[in-house]
């Protein structure tokens, strides 16, 4: 066969402009999983409000306090004042200034419910990730468990821990919020787990000789984020609700320390003549509550796959 040389020549090519050199590039950046959920999720401007607005009470409940000169269990002033230009929200029945000390319970309040949710959140991911994963007997048995842990009523098992401890601190509201707070979502992830456990990803890592506690700490827990983060953000409203709620019944924090609940518990048989003692408190509670209501939608929505366009 009759082999053909071909020189190259300088005319056979042509020079392009710089605007057909934008042909090659990719017209669409690449988006992963989170970059695309934060963009639905700003795309729900009531949820984005929302957390602008937790944002504005996260940093009034850290810098509020030092904000007047007043201390929040000193007496500053006559009782049951009302508001004025001295008093932002006026006095309390022995002369404490109200705004200082209404920052001051939303502390107590806010690191209640994230720490309460946090906790629950650990417990509750690895039970019921290792309930799902290891089926048969172990999840029958773990979630028994579980069952017996909802049946106990909550007021009854909070009065019971909070005189076994003997103390009116934080730890122990915590723990009596956490005994089985951390049920439901423990469920949630048994569910996520068991649909989960039988892709070919955790196949292949079982191929691979990974071990257990490796599969489910680093393949499967990681891909329920998206369930964990929303029951994050819909319990720590629910820990802030329960604090208020067993402060209203004087099982709650007890002074000197104050929380929005207290606050509230004080200020009820006094409703008639200051309603403004308890209106601000109530207030607070209810819209930090709506604040991560309406976060926990937002996210829920932007971390399901279904509603990806």
């Amino acid at each position: 066969m009759e082999k053909t040389n071909y020189e190259l020549n300088r005319n056979d090519f042509e020079r392009i402009s710089n605007d057909q050199k934008d042909s090659e590039f990719i017209g669409r950046p690449v988006v992963t999983y989170w970059s695309d959920a934060w963009r639905r999720f700003k795309k729900n401007k009531l949820a984005l409000f929302s957390l602008g607005l937790l944002g504005v009470i996260i940093l009034l409940v850290v810098f509020g306090p030092y904000i007047n000169s007043y201390s929040y269990d000193a007496v500053v002033g006559p009782s049951n004042a009302k508001p004025s230009a001295e008093f932002w929200f006026g006095t309390d029945d022995i002369g404490r200034d109200i705004f200082t000390r209404l920052w001051k319970g939303g502390r107590v309040s806010i690191v209640i419910g994230i720490v309460g949710a946090i906790i629950g959140t650990v417990v509750g991911g690895i039970y019921g990730a290792i309930s799902g994963y290891f089926g048969g007997r172990v999840d029958t048995i773990m979630m028994r468990i579980v069952e017996i842990l909802y049946s106990i009523p909550y007021l009854l098992l909070v009065i019971i821990i909070r005189l076994a401890f003997n103390d009116s601190g934080y730890a122990s509201l915590i723990l009596a919020m956490t005994i089985t707070g951390w049920c439901g979502l423990a469920r949630l992830v048994r569910g996520q787990i068991l649909s989960l456990k039988e892709q070919d990803f955790v196949l292949a890592a079982r191929a691979l000789g990974v071990s257990d506690r490796d599969i489910i700490l680093k393949h499967l827990l990681p891909n329920t984020l998206n369930v964990i983060l929303v029951s994050i953000s819909f319990d720590v409203p629910g820990y802030i609700f329960s604090e208020a709620f067993l402060s209203y019944l004087g099982l709650g924090v007890q002074p000197p320390n104050t929380s929005w609940g207290a606050m509230a518990s004080a200020a009820q048989t006094k409703f008639l003549f200051y309603p403004y003692q308890l209106f601000f408190p109530g207030f607070m509670i209810a819209i930090t509550m709506l604040c991560f209501t309406l976060i926990g939608d937002g996210l829920r929505d932007a971390l399901d796959p279904s509603l990806r366009d």
